[in-house]
């Protein structure tokens, strides 16, 4: 599952992908329009300031943008950047691979085999994904 920071951080950069090329985009319409509080969105940004995916302007006329192109930013690398790896079990990632703990012999697990097919397919899915694509939204679950 991911993280209530996951989803914010995923928000505030669809936002800003909406409003790319427009110019800076000031914290509180980010705040207003995704509905995520203000210093939970400043540690995020920040945070993705060091990563080399937004930019910030202090000030009056201050605000933020997205350093790349929405094309060239990936929900797969979103999600890595915040939760480290897509895998849902340590023994399952690719890039920060750990064995997990009170587990038999990972040659012998059928869990971290399945783990492994679901994490290869939901990469597939996030690493083909970008900013850039449309998202169709769907109804509600459970609407007619």
């Amino acid at each position: 599952m991911l993280s209530q920071k996951t989803r914010y951080t995923i928000r505030a950069l669809q936002h800003l992908a909406d409003r790319y090329g427009e110019g800076l985009v000031p914290l509180s319409e980010i705040v207003e329009k995704q509905n995520i509080p203000a210093k939970f969105l400043t540690v995020i940004l920040s945070e993705l300031g060091r990563e080399g995916v937004v930019l910030a302007q202090r000030g009056k006329d201050g605000g933020y943008a997205l350093a790349l192109s929405p094309v060239d930013i990936r929900y797969g690398d979103i999600v890595r950047i915040m939760r480290g790896s897509l895998a849902l079990v340590p023994c399952a990632s690719r890039f920060s691979h750990e064995k997990c703990k009170n587990c038999v012999e990972e040659s012998n697990c059928r869990l971290r085999s399945l783990m492994l097919q679901v994490r290869d397919e939901t990469a597939a899915v996030l690493d083909r994904i970008t900013l850039a694509d449309p998202i169709v939204l769907e109804p509600a679950y459970g609407a007619e």
